[in-house]
């Protein structure tokens, strides 16, 4: 049973990795981050297009690895339609999923991210996004990189 669901979440991963859902520039965002792991070479610019306290719309372009862009597009699915208090919510799941492998309550397909805390190098790939999901709700102007984030 646990190599079905490995081999279903590798499936999601690569499924996600080579047809990002939401990879493209949204012309009228409202707000917007960027984000980079130097280590790994990821770069990604997210666009939120905010209506009241609501995700209305959310997209991102950038280059990286199949973890980082599997991530980013997992991210901007699970985004759509949330208050910024459930990104943030689903923001602290992901990132004990990620760094401890436990899953806290009902994360959806990005349960596919839960074997990355065995591969440390990789976490950060896996969180990228969701600190520049961060940045841009939080309005913060700099751009954000895994070497000044605590994974």
């Amino acid at each position: 049973m646990f190599d079905e669901l490995s081999d279903l979440y590798q499936q999601v991963i690569l499924d996600h990795c080579k047809h990002p859902r939401n990879f493209h520039e949204l012309p009228n965002a409202t707000c917007s981050a960027q984000g980079q792991n130097p280590l790994c070479g990821d770069q990604l610019r997210l666009f939120l297009l905010m209506e009241g306290d609501k995700v209305k719309d959310i997209s991102f372009l950038g280059v990286g690895c199949c973890i980082s862009k599997a991530s980013a597009s997992l991210m901007t699915d699970a985004a759509k339609g949330k208050t910024r208090e459930e990104v943030y919510r689903m923001f602290d799941q992901v990132h004990e999923m990620v760094t401890t492998g436990r899953v806290v309550g009902d994360v959806g397909k990005l349960a596919a991210f839960a074997g990355v805390y065995k591969f440390p190098a990789r976490v950060k790939c896996a969180i990228l996004s969701w600190h520049a999901v961060k940045a841009a709700l939080q309005g913060e102007g700099q751009p954000v990189s895994t070497e000044n984030e605590e994974t």
